[in-house]
């Protein structure tokens, strides 16, 4: 694997582990097994059956709980602290040949990247859950599958493309991220004060009573 074939694999499955973990370990994992890819020594025992058992069973359980809303937001919040170690450890991972300077800075790399990447989807999602009907969630998670699959496609047949889009992704994170906070930030304001409010009313009604 050339170093181009190597920084795409490494920035790919970090920016895949922000949006879908289980899937990213199970998806290449599975290449890996069957000989569709050569994965780094590092990274072979993505290949283990017991591995691929638990991300299987983990990605079943997820591609469910994405689908609810709400429950979809929770998710993501439990897995800030799962995503990012793991991006890290996978970016680490594919450079394992090399020295341990530039392992760790592809962790340190790996890391941000899965954390923009988690941010921004569950800025999304949560902003999308403000909504009550479920259709713009569902699309929104279908289209996740469908961006996870075309990233790790690229990042294996075309890997310049790869981390061209991968630098234009992580421009429009950084654009993006603090627009859903402030958004966000907005609608836990109004919900916070309209149940002030509410509270308030109530009050008032009891001390007329």
């Amino acid at each position: 694997m050339d170093i181009l074939q190597q920084l795409a694999l490494a920035g790919g499955l970090a920016w895949a582990s922000g949006i879908r973990l289980y899937a990213a370990i199970f998806i290449v994992g599975v290449l890996g097994r069957f000989g569709y890819v050569h994965l780094p020594d590092h990274l072979l025992l993505l290949q283990h059956t017991a591995v691929l058992a638990a991300a299987g069973v983990m990605l079943s359980a997820e591609l469910l709980v994405d689908k609810i809303p709400g429950f979809d937001s929770v998710w993501d919040a439990v897995h800030t602290f799962i995503r990012i170690p793991a991006g890290a450890l996978l970016a680490w991972g594919v450079m394992g040949d090399a020295t341990p300077p530039l392992q760790l800075a592809a962790a340190i790399l790996g890391g941000a990247i899965t954390s923009g990447t988690h941010l921004a989807k569950s800025g999304a999602r949560a902003a999308i859950n403000t909504s009550p009907e479920p259709f713009s969630n569902w699309t929104a998670s279908f289209g996740e599958d469908g961006l996870l699959l075309g990233g790790l496609w690229l990042a294996f047949q075309h890997p310049l493309v790869f981390l061209v889009l991968l630098g234009a992704f992580l421009a429009f994170v950084v654009w993006l991220v603090p627009k859903l906070l402030r958004f966000l930030r907005r609608v836990w304001q109004r919900l916070s004060g309209a149940h002030a409010r509410r509270g308030d009313d109530e009050s008032h009604r009891g001390a007329l009573r």
